[in-house]
């Protein structure tokens, strides 16, 4: 339902005005804001960027006129600069975001001289900014008009194209300038209106173009929540195990007879994932049974596999090692799926060249390889799981004896120099002992002299020319 205002609405819009070029325009903007400011009405000029709020600010300056910039650089002013727009005499520019929302509340006597007059400087792409625009103006019953000035050199009107090109020859004919028709209004409300439409056609079609990306990402989001819920990693890995085998068994053993099965491929495809070394053999009872209880055979066999790994890693580390494996695997291949997915849809609008379909083309694909990123995360995990291992233990730490002399060093002088030397001197006997006379190997008696290029023996890990052979 439409709700009415609270006063009646007494602006005045006044007919849009169309200028050839662009220079033209911005002078007739300049004369509408003298004329307006001897009259001792407030002026609240709309622009489109910084740069052209700033180019109207130096026209004034060079007329003389003391005025306001309210854009992105003056954010701080923002509150002051709104509350002064309203008073007789004042020079407002703006652009389109500065105080939007904000009531300009008039001065004295403004009223009597008819209020607030906006001047928008070019038509938006969107009828509602140029609503916006207007709006500031009017408000509470208060008095107030509004005028839009155009120029053919603006980005709107270079949609009219060919229409854009008759006006420009109708002013060149007429030798008038500007033009002021309800013809030229419906124009640009007409152009307005395409954009619009354009817009909304765009953002559909991103939504839509979302929405498959978000389905599968509530699907991926989902199966991470359980791992960090504290699900039964073990039940979800051996599941993926079950999985891996069933496909494997699918694609090799399609015949009725197992004596045509492609047992070395199932063997060589089942070794990427489980630890079966490649030209191990099947036995004969389990393929007696059929797919099915091929299927089984393998499973109990992938399960008892789990269980010695389980043993080895221990039960209390392997549930974390199960939940690390798992986050890492699904975050690093869901990163790496977002990244194939958005560079598949930047070409997928081609598509439409061939007569198909570029959104049911995109939905068809993604379910296809969204299928391929489950197989990719459940095979990386089961393959990371059975080669786990632990860490070995670090190297233990060489122990380096700490060589002195023998007795302590007899002071120097009343001041205690010798024994402050006493240290270093001591150090200096230790690297002499370990350079001179070489360190003991492990056998005993043998010494070996340490060279500039080996490990240092303290064990620091760097080379003994850079540790304590400086």
């Amino acid at each position: 339902m439409v709700i009415p205002t609270h006063h009646p609405m007494v602006r005045n819009d006044n007919a849009d005005v169309i200028y050839k070029t662009e220079r033209s325009k911005f002078e007739a903007v300049i004369d509408e804001i003298v004329e307006m400011n001897k009259l001792g009405r407030p002026v609240l000029v709309g622009t489109v960027s910084v740069e052209k709020s700033e180019r109207l600010a130096k026209m004034l300056e060079r007329r003389g006129l003391k005025h306001n910039v309210l854009n992105a650089k003056q954010h701080e002013r923002e509150a002051s600069v709104v509350a002064e727009a309203g008073q007789a005499g004042g020079i407002t520019i703006a652009t389109n975001m500065a105080g939007r929302g904000t009531d300009i509340v008039l001065g004295a006597g403004v009223t009597d001289v008819g209020g607030l007059h906006i001047i928008g400087t070019e038509r938006h792409e969107s009828r509602r900014i140029d609503n916006q625009l207007r709006g500031r103006a009017g408000r509470q019953g208060d008095p107030g008009s509004s005028r839009f000035f155009i120029s053919l050199e603006d980005d709107l009107m270079k949609i009219f194209g060919p229409a854009a090109d008759r006006i420009g020859r109708l002013m060149d004919s007429l030798e008038v300038e500007p033009i002021e028709h309800p013809w030229v209004a419906g124009s640009i409300a007409s152009a307005q209106k395409k954009v619009e439409g354009m817009h909304f056609d765009s953002r559909k079609h991103v939504v839509e173009y979302d929405d498959v990306m978000n389905k599968q990402r509530q699907i991926v989001y989902e199966e991470r929540r359980k791992v960090l819920e504290g699900a039964d990693t073990r039940d979800n890995i051996l599941g993926y195990v079950r999985e891996l085998i069933t496909k494997g068994v699918d694609q090799h053993c399609q015949s009725r007879h197992y004596e045509n099965w492609d047992l070395e491929g199932l063997v060589k495809y089942l070794s990427t994932y489980l630890p079966i070394a490649p030209g191990s053999e099947i036995p004969d009872e389990a393929l007696h049974k059929g797919p099915e209880g091929l299927v089984e055979h393998l499973y109990a066999s992938a399960e008892e596999a789990y269980d010695r790994k389980v043993q080895e890693m221990g039960a209390e580390l392997m549930p974390v090692v199960e939940r690390s494996v798992m986050l890492q695997t699904i975050d690093w291949q869901w990163m790496e799926y977002l990244t194939q997915m958005e560079q598949f849809r930047e070409g997928i609008a081609l598509r439409a060249y061939g007569q198909r379909d570029p959104l049911v083309e995109y939905k068809n694909e993604a379910f296809e390889m969204f299928n391929e990123l489950r197989e990719r995360i459940q095979g990386s995990i089961v393959s990371l799981i059975y080669r786990v291992a632990p860490a070995p233990p670090p190297p233990p730490t060489p122990i380096v004896r700490q060589m002195t002399e023998s007795g302590p060093a007899e002071p120097d002088g009343a001041n205690g120099a010798g024994r402050r030397a006493a240290p270093q001197q001591r150090r200096a006997t230790a690297v002499g002992a370990a350079v001179g006379s070489g360190t003991a190997d492990a056998a005993g008696g043998a010494q070996h002299k340490i060279g500039r290029n080996d490990p240092c023996w303290c064990g620091s890990g760097k080379k003994y020319k850079r540790c304590h052979g400086r």
